[in-house]
C-alpha cells in the first residue's frame, strides 16, 4: 500500500495527483474535506490494484453469478451509459468480463469470467486491508462515528 496521504502545512491531506484543494475552501467545507479524502484513498487503491473505482462498481454489480445489460449497469450505479459501456469493452479485452446474448430481446448480458471474479475477489481483499489499517488508527467508537457522520452527510437533501 502507497505512504498516507502527504500533507500541506496546514495539516490537511494532499490528494494523489499532488493537486490539493486549496485551504481556502478546506477551511470552510466539510464536503471538500469528504471528497479529498475520498479521492485520495480512491487513488492509491487505484495505483495498487490497477483498478478504478468505475471498474471496481461494475464488478460488483455482477456478484453472485449475475448477468445485467450494461444500461442495468448504468442505472445501478447512477452513471453514464458511455462511461461503463467503455470501462466493460476494457474488461471483455481483459477477460474479466464475457456478453452474451439474453434468451429474450437483443440485448446483451455482461457478466464476470473466472478471471473477473478471482480479480474482484482480490480488490475486496485490499480494500479490507485499508479497512484493516484505518482500525488501527481509529478507535471503534470513532469509526462508529465516522460512519454516522458521514451517513449524516450523504442524507442531507440537496
Amino acid at each position: 500500500m502507497a505512504p498516507p496521504a502527504p500533507r500541506d502545512r496546514a495539516g490537511s491531506m494532499i490528494p494523489a495527483d499532488k493537486q490539493p484543494i486549496p485551504p481556502e475552501i478546506l477551511r470552510d467545507s466539510a464536503i471538500a474535506h469528504i471528497a479529498q479524502a475520498y479521492f485520495s484513498i480512491s487513488k492509491r487503491l487505484e495505483q495498487k490494484t490497477g483498478c478504478s473505482a468505475t471498474r471496481g462498481f461494475i464488478l460488483s454489480t455482477l456478484r453472485g453469478g449475475a448477468a445485467l445489460n450494461q444500461n442495468q449497469i448504468a442505472k445501478l450505479l447512477g452513471f453514464d451509459r458511455t462511461v461503463v459501456h467503455r470501462a466493460i469493452k476494457g474488461m471483455i479485452k481483459e477477460g474479466l468480463l464475457t456478453e452474451r446474448k439474453a434468451d429474450s430481446g437483443r440485448a446483451l448480458l455482461v457478466h464476470l469470467t473466472a478471471k473477473g471474479n478471482k480479480y474482484r475477489e482480490y480488490l475486496i481483499k485490499e480494500r479490507r486491508a485499508v479497512d484493516e489499517k484505518l482500525r488501527k488508527v481509529l478507535k471503534p467508537d470513532e469509526i462508529a462515528i465516522l460512519i454516522r457522520l458521514l451517513d449524516a452527510a450523504a442524507a442531507l437533501e440537496i
